[in-house]
C-alpha cells in the first residue's frame, strides 16, 4: 500500500516508518525540516518536504494514497511562548488535514489523538485533541477513520528531572497509589502499523497503554533507577503547580491547560472512557522506560 505519514521521524514516526518499510509498503514522510531527507532516505521512505499550513502541499501530499496518518505538533518552545494558542494551533492543523483529505480524495485515515478526546472540556491542554477528532468526523461518511488514543507518554517523566535535582521528588497535583496508565512510543507505532493492515470501516477508536502503576510506585522504580531509593512523589495544590509554571515563564494558557490536564487525572475524569475501552497493554514497561531515564537524568549533570 502506499502510506503517507505525517510528523516526520519522531518518537512515533521513526518506528513507525521503519515498521511498515519492512512491511513492504511504499511509505512516504512528511517533515518540515529538509535536514530530515537523508534520514527518511536511509529508512527506504519518501520525503515530502512543506508546512502543515500549507493546504496545498499537504492536498498533493495525500495525493494517491492508501493510508493517511495524521498527527498534530507544536513548533519547538511553544510552552514558553506566550504568543502562541496551542489549542487554535493544533485545531487549525486539524482542519488544514480535513481540507487535504477531502480535496485529495483520501478513504483511509489514522488519526493520532489522545487519551482525554472523549470530552470537550474539563480536559485541560488536551482539548485540541477533541476539537481535531471532531473536525475529522465532519469528513464524509465514506471517509473511514481510526482514532487512536495513546495515554501519558513515558517521556513526559523527564520533565521531574529538575525537580528530582532540586528538591529530591517529583512535584505535581496529582498523585497517590491508584494505578494510572504510561505508554511508550513504541507500543504507538506498532498498534498504528497494525492497524494500518487491518479494513477500514466507518470511524473507529483504540486506546494505548504499556503499563498500569501508581504516581508512588512510578517515583519508586524511577528512585531506584537513578541511585535514590527514596524519592518520593509529592502532591502540591493547583495554584502552587501552576504559579512556580509562570515563574519559569510558561505561556499563561499552556500552564493553565497542563494544570487542568492533571487535576482530570486526580479526579478521574481523564480516565472515563479509557476505563470503559481498556486495552491490552504494550510490552515496553516502566521498569523498560527507567532504564533510559536513568542514562537520560545522569548525562544533565
Amino acid at each position: 500500500m502506499k502510506i503517507v505519514l505525517t510528523g516526520s521521524l519522531g518518537h512515533i514516526g521513526k518506528p513507525l516508518a521503519k515498521a511498515l518499510v519492512q512491511k513492504g509498503h511504499s511509505v512516504t514522510v512528511i517533515s518540515s525540516t529538509p535536514e530530515r531527507i537523508e534520514a527518511i532516505h536511509a529508512i527506504g521512505a519518501a520525503a515530502a518536504i512543506g508546512s502543515m499550513e500549507d493546504t496545498a502541499f499537504l492536498e498533493a501530499a495525500f495525493e494517491g494514497a492508501d493510508i493517511v496518518y495524521l498527527m498534530e505538533v507544536l513548533p519547538p518552545g511553544s510552552f514558553f511562548n506566550h504568543q502562541i494558542d496551542a489549542i487554535e494551533t493544533i485545531s487549525a492543523i486539524g482542519r488544514n488535514y480535513k481540507h487535504a483529505i477531502e480535496k485529495s480524495g483520501v478513504k483511509q485515515v489514522v488519526h493520532l489523538s489522545s487519551i482525554g478526546a472523549h470530552i470537550a472540556t474539563g480536559n485541560g491542554i488536551l482539548a485540541f485533541h477533541y476539537q481535531v477528532e471532531n473536525t475529522l468526523n465532519q469528513l464524509p461518511s465514506d471517509v473511514a477513520i481510526k482514532f487512536i488514543r495513546p495515554v501519558g507518554f513515558y517521556y513526559n517523566l523527564f520533565a521531574f528531572i529538575d525537580t528530582i535535582k532540586s528538591q529530591d521528588a517529583i512535584i505535581s497535583n496529582y498523585g497517590g497509589d491508584e494505578p494510572e496508565p504510561w505508554v511508550s512510543p513504541m507500543d504507538i507505532a506498532a498498534v498504528i502499523a497494525e492497524e494500518m493492515e487491518k479494513p477500514f470501516a466507518g470511524r473507529t477508536i483504540r486506546y494505548v497503554a504499556s503499563d498500569e502503576i501508581s504516581p508512588n510506585a512510578t517515583a519508586k522504580i524511577l528512585g531506584e533507577a537513578i541511585g535514590k531509593p527514596d524519592l518520593k512523589w509529592r502532591v502540591v495544590p493547583d495554584e502552587q503547580l501552576l504559579n512556580g509554571m509562570l515563574a519559569a515563564g510558561w505561556n499563561p494558557q499552556t500552564a493553565k491547560g497542563f494544570v487542568e490536564m492533571n487535576a482530570a487525572r486526580a479526579n478521574g475524569v481523564l480516565y472515563s472512557d479509557y476505563l470503559q475501552n481498556k486495552p491490552v497493554l504494550g510490552v515496553v514497561k516502566l521498569k523498560d522506560f527507567a532504564r533510559e531515564f536513568a542514562a537520560v537524568y545522569h548525562q544533565n549533570k
